[in-house]
């Protein structure tokens, strides 16, 4: 989008908008040593951006990593320091250029060496690295970058909890669906740059609506290094490409500009996320363009505000109601249906921009329109956000603090600190991101952490220095918000998903899953043949999650399936059964979650995507891109508009009287007019008309509660039932339901002696 936005630029204004700084590409190589000071026995080819781990691998010829339990070669790999080597040729440099190391992110501690010189070192992998090497360049360069070996707190076993004194994501450290395996090294875009000695290092766009949203008034906040010879040029561009305001000066007084009844950007079931582009300019005194920062503005005013309801909370003695958290934009609350982003990659190194867009375009494709960016992974790469605020995505930034207590030790807090401010700084620019966290899970029983914690405190006051127009909540959940059940049937109480989201009153659902298995395609790629079926413990099923993993037989739930179906003669068979549970649990949450709106205001399933290939798992997308039955049939509830039922349970019985509560669910900012549905029930070949319901209109985002469908169930040989609910001349309304069906314990007896 950015790219095409200059281009329309450039047209439009006869300029070509070209960044005068030379970049300069590094070929590495790469091996390990047992001690920092040694050199490696054996160095090899690096792909930079990417891991030492695939590295080693792809110069050993390893089996891919993904494929039964060889992810379990990689294990020593994260208690050796990896040594990153490179050579260049000292490039020519005008009298006033200067040459510069630039690391988009390297992970996770390291010193960087030039010519036997230490330049730099740093513990944290989210702030980069842009550094002045011009005074130590001889003829022929060599840069060594040590890496250390994975960080880990002493004395506690081997999982999450030894990620719980770094800034380091604890999704590698092991989870119940990402093996264990510790990236390490170059991670982000890495190479030298020639450039002017007077450099802009920041440019931030800072902006004030007014309260009508009739006038913007925009300020530049720059920061640079000897810039007291220097001026600017400022352009401001529309999304057409044309220019609207443009200011030219020696740096001094504030750099302001104000926009007259400007586009506001506005989240994809909402508007039109409207984006500026912005092109801030560097010159020297004889007006030469020097540096160059450009950057796409949405504006619009977020807010964090109650739940409906949650004010007249009765509590004796009196207390504080729930915490807030109803998103709001441009004054217009939303009921944000989205899902957890987790890391797309085991190594983010290998993390492209088309990796982000192909996943963001299946969200778009599920009617989401937030993503929760999950604390115990790796944060967005910019390339992330841009594609966001492109297409009108909200985006909840979590910090990587996840299901630990991370006690405030001074050297934990420093790099907190360190790394937040860098987080903050990027990501504070981008319109798609509405919400930080200061992680996942911290206020329970497994971190025991609190608002009194260093941690989140030290977090809270950066989001207020920081970025005040974005609002910060502590940790998801809080009290009012729910995560869970992640089951279709809760394993303590028995109850069904249709039960327990029933019997739930919460403000937001900001985790709940529903296993289901892997495609059989995917299967077979990653379990050896001779284990594939039938699933067993202590083989590649478990290794990929589907035993073991979490409570119970968890995430492939055999026993429930056998309970719901009986014992699956074949794999494809089961995986069809277990993906047909997955449909209807994640169709009863979503819609129910809605049926609770105002009091409820988000429903964000766990998870969408995932890591590696999972033989079963909540994902509703399996790795790389590949949608379950699910992601469909979440799609379809989470619709802007659509006619949904409230079904009691999953398996019926003739001879039942079969029950479904109709609703017109609507987030539409628009009024619904009024329509016609009616009630079938589809039972092998035989149709039965329930009801016909005349709805009235529908106002701005209100849902309708309507009659309910009953009927006596039919004897019937069939083993399944489907619920229509047909909305006339509007298809894309219609629902449907897909339930088990059984008959009568009697008569089945009856058949079997038959027979």
């Amino acid at each position: 989008m950015i790219t095409e936005n200059f281009k329309k630029i450039s047209q439009s204004s006869n300029k070509a908008l070209v960044d005068p700084t030379k970049k300069i590409p590094l070929r590495w190589n790469v091996g390990f040593t047992e001690t920092k000071n040694q050199e490696p026995k054996d160095l090899f080819k690096a792909t930079v951006p990417g891991a030492v781990q695939l590295d080693y691998a792809t110069a050993h010829n390893w089996p891919p990593f993904y494929e039964a339990d060889n992810f379990k070669q990689y294990d020593w790999m994260e208690d050796v320091f990896w040594i990153y080597k490179t050579s260049f040729k000292k490039p020519v440099l005008k009298a006033k250029d200067r040459l510069y190391f630039y690391a988009e992110g390297i992970d996770y501690q390291f010193e960087i060496w030039l010519n036997n010189h230490l330049i730099f070192k740093q513990e944290g992998m989210f702030t980069p690295v842009f550094t002045d090497l011009t005074e130590h360049l001889e003829k022929d360069n060599e840069i060594s970058i040590i890496v250390y070996p994975a960080p880990k707190l002493k004395g506690v076993d081997v999982g999450r909890k030894q990620a719980s004194q770094s800034v380091k994501p604890a999704v590698s450290y092991g989870w119940d669906w990402h093996p264990r395996l510790i990236p390490s090294g170059i991670w982000g875009h890495c190479h030298l740059e020639v450039k002017h000695y007077s450099i802009l290092e920041d440019v931030y766009i800072d902006y004030e609506l007014t309260d009508n949203f009739d006038s913007a008034i925009l300020t530049v906040e720059v920061v640079g290094q000897n810039l007291d010879c220097c001026s600017y040029t400022w352009c401001m561009y529309n999304e057409d490409g044309f220019l609207i305001s443009e200011k030219e000066d020696k740096f001094g007084d504030s750099i302001t500009t104000e926009l007259k009844n400007p586009q506001l950007w506005w989240p994809l079931d909402q508007g039109n996320p409207y984006l500026y582009t912005s092109i801030f300019m560097l010159k020297d005194i004889e007006g030469n363009v020097i540096d160059v920062k450009n950057q796409q503005i949405g504006l619009r005013k977020v807010e964090l505000v109650m739940n409906s309801g949650t004010w007249e909370l009765e509590r004796r003695p009196m207390s504080r109601s729930y915490p807030p958290i109803t998103i709001k934009i441009n004054g217009r609350e939303i009921f944000c249906k989205g899902t957890n982003w987790v890391n797309p990659e085991i190594f983010p190194g290998v993390i492209t921009s088309k990796r982000y867009q192909k996943l963001i375009d299946r969200a778009i494709e599920a009617n989401f329109n937030m993503l929760r960016a999950w604390g115990g992974s790796i944060i967005g790469k910019e390339s992330f956000y841009e594609y966001c605020n492109e297409k009108g995505i909200l985006v909840w930034t979590e910090f990587p603090l996840s299901c630990n207590n991370y006690v405030g030790t001074p050297r934990y807090l420093k790099v907190l600190e360190q790394e937040s401010t860098s987080i903050i700084k990027r990501i504070r620019k981008h319109p798609s991101h509405v919400l930080w966290s200061g992680g996942n899970e911290l206020f329970n029983d497994w971190s025991r952490m609190t608002d009194q914690s260093l941690a989140l405190r030290l977090l809270n006051k950066q989001c207020y220095d920081l970025d005040q127009k974005n609002p910060f909540i502590p940790t998801a959940p809080m009290a009012g918000m729910a995560h869970g059940n992640y089951v279709f049937k809760d394993n303590e109480t028995k109850e069904e998903v249709y039960q327990w989201i029933s019997n739930t009153k919460a403000t937001a659902y900001t985790e709940f899953g529903m296993p289901g298995p892997a495609s059989v395609d995917i299967l077979k790629k990653i379990i050896p043949e001779n284990e594939l079926f039938p699933p067993r413990r202590n083989t590649s099923w478990e290794t990929h999650h589907a035993f073991g993993a979490w409570l119970g037989d968890t995430w492939l739930q055999l026993d429930l399936l056998n309970e719901y179906f009986g014992e699956a003669k074949t794999l494809e068979e089961l995986v069809a059964n277990g993906q047909w549970l997955q449909c209807e649990g994640y169709k009863a949450i979503y819609e129910e979650a809605r049926r609770q709106k105002p009091y409820c205001s988000m429903a964000i399933n766990w998870c969408f995507n995932e890591p590696w290939p999972t033989a079963a798992n909540n994902s509703i997308i399996s790795y790389p891109n590949i949608p379950k039955p699910s992601f469909y049939a979440v799609a379809n509830s989470c619709r802007t508009v659509m006619a949904s039922a409230k079904i009691s349970k999953f398996g019926w019985v003739e001879g039942e009287i079969f029950e479904a509560e109709l609703w017109v669910l609507n987030d539409f900012y628009k009024e619904i007019p009024d329509g016609q549905i009616q009630a079938i029930l589809e039972i092998g070949s035989t149709y039965i008309e329930l009801l016909t319901w005349n709805y009235s209109d529908i106002k701005v985002n209100q849902n309708l509660k309507g009659p309910t469908a009953r009927v006596l169930l039919p004897k019937s040989n069939e083993n399944k039932l489907t619920f229509h609910l047909k909305v006339v001349d509007k298809e894309e309304m219609n629902s449907s339901y897909t339930l088990k069906y059984d008959q009568k314990l009697e008569r089945k007896k009856d058949d079997n002696i038959l027979a």
